[in-house]
């Protein structure tokens, strides 16, 4: 259950923290107070979309957060352990929207995904807005409402990913197909290309292997004199050489260190570099014999190089990535060559995807048939319960064999209605008045929620249009669905407010410069004063009181005869 909203300067809230308890809690205040800002809030902090606008005038940013208790949901602690985000049997979701519009999501303390919020969202709370009935006439929101109730989720997952399957398949088919339109001809380029960079047979690093020796090539003769030169200094003159000026300085200091060990030091870096001299040059007699100065493999260093860049610019390419075309253009030559046996093989799997869509739409077909029964005469029932006795709802499902297959299935739903006995059912938007309308989208979203596990259901104006006795039947369903569920409910009535457990005022506080909103939870006196108010409007009367007192009294025996029958 919800135990716990937290609110700052979110709209033209600065600051809010409401407990909430067990059983049906109605909202209630001045038209304008704020009522639906606080369900706006639980929206957003569990995963609905905002903006940048929503932040208090003045503020940095907008923070939310709710504490729920999830010991006894098994479905929620289950998602909480997978994603790695649970504590012990209590869950806090935080949302943080900057005035720059940047928004970050938190569950349980830990940085996560709007998407990952928004699933979690789902679990906890099912709101029913207060415009839902304009919606309720589209046929998405008709499935998605009888798929609800049916509990057909996992179902329609499976044909949506059967679909999704049939259609990336019967998609590569169509391209394959296409493409035997001109494969010849570019089966004739590719092969040519292939045998092209076949021949040319370009290893890796072979590029710069050959302009290394390319530059060594064409500085043969420069680099000839300057190693002569080097080892005539080194050791080949006859006058003086490094190796046998270091020879004399070292035979001096070996005499002078037997009276000075002082001088062993640089001694031993004499005959260090005695040594060096000598290895390096040795190393440039072996350079200078290998020192290839052929003017045929310079010459055929130049033609291959040429060969690679002329086939790098044939193919618009940087010559280093000749190799990977290679690779490219063979698996591109395969396919081709195999795509007769590729062409059969999808047109097998694309005739098993097919047959494993309409396999997974059926079965899906048939529970929607179950479920749609169900769905009917049980929102007929509730129909007679909110002032529409002889009433008739047909969740109509139908199957047209000439439709194109959809990610939904294969079904056609329509709600249809019929307000008065006698009348045939038709489109509800065709036939319900706005009252109507009103008590229709209450009793769906009241059955449809039947057939979840959701713990926690927000109803948000909903009963408007209707009054009077029929009202109370809306005050006395909710409170029902409050025996096995935590229900928030938004209104303007009395009779609804009158059902409730618990009952918190939303008033709104000007200053003339800023304005603010406070939420109060109602003694059973300031009950009787808010509902004298829903009733009376500005002058309250003693009377009005006591009617108001009376409402209390008669739903708290209706309370209690339905526990007592329980």
């Amino acid at each position: 259950m919800l135990q716990n909203l937290r609110i700052r300067n979110f709209a033209i809230i600065d600051q809010v923290d409401v407990a909430f308890a067990t059983g049906m809690t109605v909202l209630t205040g001045e038209t304008g107070a704020g009522k639906s800002i606080l369900v706006d809030a639980l929206g957003l902090v569990l995963g609905e979309r905002g903006s940048s606008n929503l932040v208090r005038n003045g503020a940095d940013r907008a923070e939310l957060s709710a504490e729920f208790d999830v010991s006894a949901l098994p479905a929620v602690r289950d998602w909480l352990t997978t994603q790695e985000l649970d504590i012990d049997d209590d869950c806090v979701v935080r949302r943080v929207i900057g005035a720059d519009g940047r928004s970050r999501a938190f569950i349980n303390g830990n940085t996560v995904a709007l998407q990952n919020l928004k699933a979690l969202g789902e679990l906890l709370v099912d709101i029913h807005g207060q415009h839902f009935h304009q919606s309720l006439g589209r046929r998405d929101i008709q499935r998605q409402l009888l798929d609800h109730f049916g509990g057909l989720q996992n179902q329609l997952k499976e044909v949506n990913g059967a679909f999704a399957n049939w259609q990336t398949l019967a998609r590569q088919l169509d391209e394959l197909e296409n493409a035997n339109a001109d494969r010849s001809a570019r089966l004739e380029l590719l092969q040519y290309q292939v045998r092209e960079l076949e021949t040319l047979s370009l290893e890796d690093n072979e590029l710069e292997t050959l302009e290394v020796e390319r530059q060594k090539l064409q500085n043969s003769g420069h680099i000839a004199d300057g190693i002569s030169a080097a080892l005539l200094e080194l050791y080949d003159s006859d006058d003086a050489n490094a190796q046998s000026l270091i020879a004399i300085a070292a035979s001096r200091l070996q005499k002078l260190s037997a009276i000075d060990s002082a001088l062993e030091a640089p001694l031993k870096l004499l005959q260090e570099a005695g040594i060096q001299v000598s290895e390096a040059t040795d190393a440039l007699h072996h350079y200078a014999d290998d020192l290839d100065m052929d003017p045929g493999r310079r010459d055929w260093v130049e033609e291959r190089l040429t060969a690679i860049q002329n086939i790098a610019r044939k193919h618009r390419i940087p010559a280093a990535e000749l190799p990977a075309l290679a690779v490219q253009l063979g698996e591109e030559l395969e396919l081709l060559l195999n795509a007769e046996v590729r062409g059969a093989q999808l047109v097998k799997e694309t005739k098993q995807a097919r047959t494993t869509y309409y396999n997974a739409a059926e079965s899906l077909s048939k529970g929607r048939q179950t479920s749609a029964g169900k769905f009917s005469e049980a929102v007929t029932a509730a129909m007679a319960g909110l002032g529409m006795p002889g009433g008739v709802f047909d969740a109509h499902l139908a199957q047209d064999p000439d439709a194109k297959p959809q990610s939904h299935g294969i079904d056609t739903l329509d709600f249809l209605i019929s307000a008065n006995p006698g009348q045939p059912p038709q489109p509800l938007s065709k036939v319900a008045s706005g009252g109507e309308l009103s008590r229709m989208s209450l009793a769906i979203q009241v059955i449809a929620s039947d057939g979840s596990d959701i713990p926690v259901m927000v109803f948000d104006e909903v009963d408007s249009g209707v009054g009077g006795g029929v009202a109370e039947m809306v005050g006395r369903r909710l409170s029902e669905l409050g025996s096995n569920r935590q229900i928030l409910c938004v209104t303007h009535l009395p009779q609804v407010a009158s059902q409730a457990d618990n009952h918190l005022r939303i008033n709104k506080m000007s200053d003339k410069k800023s304005t603010r909103i406070g939420v109060a939870t109602l003694t059973h006196d300031e009950r009787v004063e808010e509902l004298s108010r829903m009733l009376g409007g500005m002058k309250i009367t003693q009377r009005t009181r006591e009617h108001a007192e009376e409402m209390l009294e008669a739903a708290k025996t209706a309370t209690g005869n339905r526990k007592a029958s329980a």
